[in-house]
Formats: structure tokens, sequence, C-alpha cells
């Protein structure tokens, strides 16, 4: 997949280009099935799938107090965009000045003169340009004044839930990881480096946990969970998976003052200090407690271990690792 940050970088005219707009934060079943239909009619005029994105995320711009915590750095989303088989990112780096461009201006100067686009598909409820007055009805005016096609794609229901990046943020801040990798198509993670703990997990309880460092906005709700780990740089053991708990919170009981995430590996004892992890992140087992011993804690590590087994052992799961 070719990656274009900044639209004045695209120099040269792509094969018929087919095209989708968005912010797609999570690359929700949602999205998916706009990328899905993006490939195949590429595939079918034998031209390139396309998809056209802003980074930062266009509130963090124009209304910073109601920008979202994201559910996928722009890292991840652009793999995440890969792994479906799209074949072309653009990001358009939004700025201030960026946001004052009319919706009729961005579909003449960008999608008609620079990427000359023959098909763009969007969702029902996708708005655009200045003040977000551009809409599916301007697209389709335009389009036929410019001779390209436009695709409008109803809302997606799971369960009778409408899925949007909105509703799974509100699942994940609650804690509803099951439910929120329902709508995504994948077990909801995130990605870290190990950084330096405190230690105390092995001196006090022989349960080493990798301290996590992630440029993630969003965690979900304090608590225990059942999770998979994955390493993701070059080594002997990338690839492999492994089962682990994860601990989001303060660490009330050996005295912990900083909010993060740390993780237990199951049957694991090499050092990844420094390494890049996947935690996918499968159920919330429990609320994180403030023992009075911590020999009660350690009682209640054994027991969730024991629990966390069971679940990502079960046949029930639904995404295997």
């Amino acid at each position: 997949m070719r990656l274009i940050e900044g639209i004045e970088n695209l120099t040269e005219k792509l094969p018929y280009p087919v095209l989708t707009i968005g912010n797609f934060d999570g690359v929700h079943l949602g999205h998916q099935a706009i990328l899905q239909m993006v490939k195949e009619r590429a595939k079918k005029e034998n031209g390139t799938s396309i998809v056209l994105t802003f980074e930062p995320h266009p509130l963090k711009i124009i209304a910073i107090e109601k920008a979202p915590r994201l559910i996928t750095p722009f890292k991840e989303k652009v793999r995440l965009i890969e792994d479906f088989g799209i074949e072309v990112v653009i990001c358009i780096k939004f700025t201030e000045e960026f946001s004052k461009m009319e919706a009729s201006d961005f579909v003449k100067n960008i999608l008609v003169d620079v990427i000359s686009v023959k098909e763009v598909f969007v969702g029902s409820n996708y708005l655009f340009g200045r003040d977000r007055k551009g809409s599916p009805e301007l697209l389709k005016g335009m389009g036929e004044k410019y001779g390209f096609k436009v695709w409008v794609v109803q809302e997606i229901k799971l369960n009778d839930i409408a899925i949007s990046s909105s509703e799974i943020r509100c699942l994940i801040d609650k804690g509803k990881v099951e439910e929120a990798s329902r709508l995504l198509g994948r077990d909801y993670s995130i990605e870290g480096v190990v950084v330096e703990g405190s230690k105390k997990g092995k001196k006090l309880f022989n349960t080493p946990t990798a301290n996590i460092a992630t440029s993630s906005e969003l965690l979900p709700k304090n608590g225990v969970y059942a999770v998979t780990v994955h390493l993701l740089d070059e080594s002997p053991i990338e690839g492999k998976t492994y089962q682990g708990a994860a601990n989001i919170g303060y660490n009330p009981t050996v005295g912990g003052e900083r909010f993060g995430c740390e993780v237990h590996i199951f049957e694991f004892d090499k050092n990844i200090l420094g390494r890049t992890l996947r935690i996918n992140f499968a159920k919330r087992i429990r609320d994180e407690i403030k023992f009075h011993k911590t020999e009660d804690l350690a009682l209640q590590i054994k027991k969730d271990i024991e629990v966390i087994k069971k679940i990502l052992n079960s046949k029930q799961r639904l995404f295997s690792a």
C-alpha cells in the first residue's frame, strides 16, 4: 500500500480512482463495508482503491473541546486500512485554513482537479467542508457536473445497534470491550512500548508485569482484563500470541499514583524492555480493588489468572487470537 502524506505530493494521475472519504477512526464494520465496496469497484474497473483521510482529527482544530479520544492512532488506522487491501491512502493535513474551504471547492480543487476521481463512496450521514455544509446530495450534484459517480452507503446496524466510532468509544469507556469488539469486527486493542516499572509485581507476588507507554488516547475503564499479547518488532519470538492479564488504573494496593496500563504475560520470562506490544482486550473480569493486605491481592491475582485462562481458552471467544 502507498501512503501519500499531503495532497500536494500526489503528482501523477492514478488509474480510474475509486475513493472514500472520512476519518475512519477504529476502522469498524461500517467502515469495512465501504472499503470492501471501494475495492470491488476499483478491481472491476482496473482502477485504484483510495482512502482520503485527515490528520489530525478535524475537531482537534475547529472545536478541541469536542474532539474525541481516538480509538486508533494514525499509524494503526493506516495499518488496518492496508490490511484490508486498499491500495492508496491520501492523508490531508487538517489545518484551520483547510477547515475554511467550501465543500464545493474541496470537490472541485481536490477530488476533480488533483485526484481526477471516477467514483466516490460515502456514508449517508457524511458531512464535509466549511461548517459541514457538504453532503451526499451536494456530492451527487457535483458528480453529475464533473462526471464522477457517487455511491451513498446506508448506516449499518448489528443487533439493532448503529455501528459508529462514537458508539464504540462509549462502550470502551464503560469497559464493555466484548461489545466494542463486535462492532469493530476484531478484538479492541492498543499498542505501546514496554517501559521501566517499579517491579513490585515480581517482588511481592512473583507475577512480573510489563508497564506500557502507549500513544492510544482511549483506554478502557479501570479494571482487570483478559488479554492476548503480541510482540510486534523483529525478534525470534515475534508473531507468537501470549495470554495475559492487564490492569488499567492506579494499582492502589501497592501505592500506585500514576494511571497506566500494565500486563502480566503468562508463562513468559524474557526481558522485553523497550519492545513494542499489541494488547488485545477480550473481556473485563473485575473492577480495580484496593486490598488492605498484599496477601489478599496475591490470592486475587491467582484467581484472576484462572478465570482469564478459562475465558481465553474457551471456544465461545468472539475472536480467536
